[in-house]
């Protein structure tokens, strides 16, 4: 493990691999604190972009996207109280009342250096839980994947925002969209309702595109007039004393950890990891009522938390192939488009990929700190774009990244008619998490699906043979119902306090 690690920062810190952690944070933090641009937006607008890259540096670039783009968010949501990414929002709470009271170098102060000590306590838990896990999962049969996947799907649509419903609804539209196409199991085409480009279905960049790009673009255009309004940095620096530090160690350790673990259930993100961070630092503090006007513990306890995140999703990305969140669901795509098969197996056919991967994620985290404390000035005055300029030039960018797929105009047709899809369930207050997820993971549910009966004698029964995989049912099932007690226990309070 030591070894692999090693070798994998001398790799990172050659010019190239270095250039391009150093490129992707920079542009993931410049985006991440852009109200209306997102981590997921950049990275889904890089990938055709990496296609004729070496594949361990287009990872590296995606994967420093992804630390930076978290991270940017802090500095809109303190200084403009919009922040930059979802995960930001328990931030804005305490973040922009401390500099609205004349400190916004301190909020910022405190979220940077919260964000860089949650990020690295992810990775340590990141480079020690990968290798185990990726070795037990490789005694899995499909009945734990298909199991898995069941549950990663229930556990996504119960925890994303909105109703559990919708989040199914979600999860089950991802999954009826990737069936068009070729069926692996009989090589007959279904669902192609004659459409000749259909044979292949609905490839991943153009709905990737179309979901969390196109649809972002048509909702910006819808709030173009809106103009935030921002506070200013004073002159004093952006850093605070390690005395001040050591004062916060609990609560910057904790929301690290529970960042860090809640990162590793399937789908649920940043955002969820922030709140859950934040009410712990709350109920265990000994000031609580100051939560909300300008607290330093809050705005520690989300940055933290919602950094660590990132780490946690991507252990079970690299080692089930599971993505923790939407953003590990675009990369898990773009391992695929890299011809890299995301697995258990990925430790032993691309060991020194993964062990890049890890380091680059380390390396991404300390180049965050330092360049938002050397240039948060800068990204600061930045950041209010007007968005009659921004938005075409994406939209260009978006129909050229589709259409450099394969040189078609239908991927283009195709990223518009998602784009329209996603800004309807957007609308409509349905998550599009669940339905990317959906999407990406349609595919490892069928044919894990087939195989387990394939291999079985009893058909569905088999599953009961597997103990792991009838854990997973279990849970899957708890997941499915516990929303439908727990709203019958409020009602039962309710008539009889």
């Amino acid at each position: 493990m030591a070894a692999g690690l090693l070798d994998a920062f001398v790799y990172i810190l050659h010019p190239w691999p270095f250039f391009w952690v150093l490129l992707g944070t920079f542009l993931g933090i410049f985006v991440g604190a852009v109200p209306g641009l997102t981590g997921g937006m950049l990275i889904t607008l890089t990938m055709p972009l990496t296609f004729y890259m070496n594949s361990t540096e287009a990872l590296v670039l995606l994967v420093a996207m992804y630390v930076g783009s978290v991270s940017g968010g802090l500095i809109s949501a303190t200084l403009l109280r919009m922040p930059g990414t979802p995960s930001s929002v328990m931030t804005t709470f305490d973040g922009y009342p401390m500099a609205r009271d004349g400190e916004p170098e301190r909020a910022l102060a405190l979220g940077i250096g919260a964000s860089l000590v949650g990020g690295l306590i992810a990775g340590v838990f990141l480079v020690l839980l990968s290798p185990p896990l990726s070795k037990w999962a490789m005694q899995f049969s499909p009945w734990e994947y298909f199991t898995m996947v069941l549950m990663a799907i229930v556990l996504i649509a119960s925890i994303s925002q909105g109703s559990m419903i919708k989040g199914l609804i979600a999860g089950f539209l991802g999954m009826l969209f990737a069936m068009p196409g070729l069926n692996e199991s009989d090589g007959q085409l279904r669902l192609t309702m004659g459409i000749n480009e259909l044979a292949d279905g609905f490839k991943l960049l153009p709905v990737l595109l179309g979901i969390f790009v196109m649809s972002q673009i048509i909702k910006d255009a819808y709030e173009i007039n809106k103009t935030p309004l921002s506070l200013r940095l004073g002159r004093s620096r952006v850093s605070i004393g390690l005395r001040e530090w050591r004062r916060h160690g609990v609560n910057i350790v904790r929301s690290g950890i529970i960042g860090t673990w809640i990162g590793i259930l399937p789908g649920v993100g940043a955002s969820i990891s922030s709140m859950v961070a934040y009410a712990a630092a709350r109920s265990l503090s000994r000031t609580p009522e100051k939560f909300g006007t300008g607290h330093d513990e809050g705005i520690i306890a989300s940055e933290a938390a919602n950094n660590a995140n990132v780490g946690g999703a991507l252990i079970p990305m690299i080692t089930m192939g599971i993505p923790g969140s939407p953003i590990d669901a675009i990369l898990l795509s773009a391992l695929i488009l890299h011809n890299i098969q995301p697995g258990p197996l990925l430790f032993i056919t691309n060991g020194e990929f993964v062990w890049a991967l890890m380091a680059a994620y380390l390396v991404a985290n300390i180049l965050m700190f330092i360049i938002m404390t050397l240039s948060v000035r800068w990204i600061a005055k930045m950041i209010v774009f007007d968005k009659a300029i921004l938005l075409p030039l994406i939209f260009v960018c978006c129909v050229v990244g589709a259409y450099a797929l394969s040189n078609r105009m239908y991927d283009v047709w195709v990223v518009i008619g998602f784009g329209i899809i996603g800004f309807g369930l957007d609308r409509a207050r349905v998550p599009l998490g669940p339905f990317v997820i959906g999407f990406v993971l349609a595919g490892i549910f069928e044919s894990e699906l087939r195989s387990s009966l394939q291999l079985s004698d009893n058909g569905f029964w088999g599953v009961l043979d597997r103990p792991v995989a009838v854990i997973f049912l279990v849970i899957s099932l708890a997941m499915l119902v516990w929303p439908f007690i727990q709203t019958r226990l409020r009602k039962q309070r309710k008539e009889h306090p």
